[in-house]
């Protein structure tokens, strides 16, 4: 695709960043053709998106299709790695993938141990979860960008087609596991505190006098205080990890540019992108590694009882 002499470099950034969309178009909508006619529906249609206008013109009912296919072939892969060396594992030295897996389970049970105190046997399984499953889809990022859509393109015959295969560039990816982790800090929050002390933790801090006529004027701040720090947790979290990994799918695609505009300037690219593979490894290995411990801590100050309600 980067020496395709009908994209722009404008064109094949915005292709590479355009996620493969399926959704529906209303009755009435202009369908621009490739050949320049328009087609009108007379039906609401639920299509691929032809271009990024019919994508966004989709609205939020569109479900991006190449995110979540490869979210779940990497989930499908690792399960099948995990299951196959647990049913082969023996107590003898491990050798091979059982001694890399051990060696990440022991690197995540150690990592939760010395972060959540409390008593529950699903975090750290959660945390293994997390950790490998964000790790694989940012280790897709060292894919070389044309490799896998040109394959796509080529298997679908459709040479325009949309195929991004970094789940975590997509915000819809990345915000919905956040925003899965807001919804276990709730849960967890109200089964360990109660619905009462649910409530108390965000009308009674951080600013509390003891006095109910005082109390009154301070519950509506603290409230306010309080929802604003419990949103920001799931945003940061999710925009940290797409941010990161969105602006290193970015650079990757400007370096692959250079291939296209000869042999110096592709030779260049071709140091340029090495170099950038190797420190972005170590971005990868970070913004899982970020993810997993902020998860963690979350899920710890779900379960932190204050004394009083002990």
């Amino acid at each position: 695709m980067a020496s395709s002499d009908t994209l722009t470099a404008t064109d094949y950034i915005q292709h590479h960043l355009q996620n493969m969309t399926y959704g529906k178009l209303p009755a009435g909508y202009e369908r621009h053709n490739s050949d320049g006619t328009t087609h009108v529906l007379a039906h609401d249609t639920w299509t691929m998106a032809h271009t990024s206008d019919e994508a966004k013109d989709m609205g939020f009912n569109a479900v991006h299709l190449d995110s979540l296919g490869w979210g779940l072939f990497l989930a499908l892969f690792l399960g099948f790695i995990f299951r196959r060396v647990a049913k082969s594992a023996t107590t003898d030295a491990p050798r091979g993938m059982q001694n890399f897996v051990e060696l990440i389970v022991e690197f995540i049970d150690n990592t939760v141990a010395s972060t959540f105190h409390a008593k529950n046997r699903m975090v750290a399984p959660m945390a293994m979860t997390i950790f490998t499953w964000v790790f694989m889809m940012n280790l897709m990022d060292l894919i070389p960008v044309d490799w896998l859509p040109v394959a796509a393109a080529k298997i679908s015959g459709n040479e325009h087609l949309f195929f991004k295969v970094v789940p975590t560039t997509d915000p819809n990816v990345t915000l919905g596991m956040s925003i899965t982790v807001f919804f276990l800090i709730i849960i967890f929050s109200i089964r360990e505190k109660g619905v009462l002390g649910f409530i108390k933790e965000y009308t009674l801090h951080p600013f509390h006098s003891g006095k109910w006529f005082v109390d009154i004027f301070l519950i509506p701040v603290n409230f306010v205080l309080e929802m604003i720090a419990l949103v920001s947790k799931p945003i940061s979290l999710g925009l940290r990890l797409f941010g990161n990994l969105y602006a290193g799918e970015m650079i990757f695609i400007l370096i692959a540019l250079t291939f296209s505009f000869g042999i110096l300037l592709g030779l260049l690219g071709g140091v340029m992108q090495w170099i950038w593979a190797v420190f972005h490894i170590l971005v990868i290995f970070i913004q899982a590694f970020v993810f997993m411990v902020l998860t963690t801590v979350y899920m710890a100050m779900a379960h932190d009882v204050p004394d009083e309600q002990h």
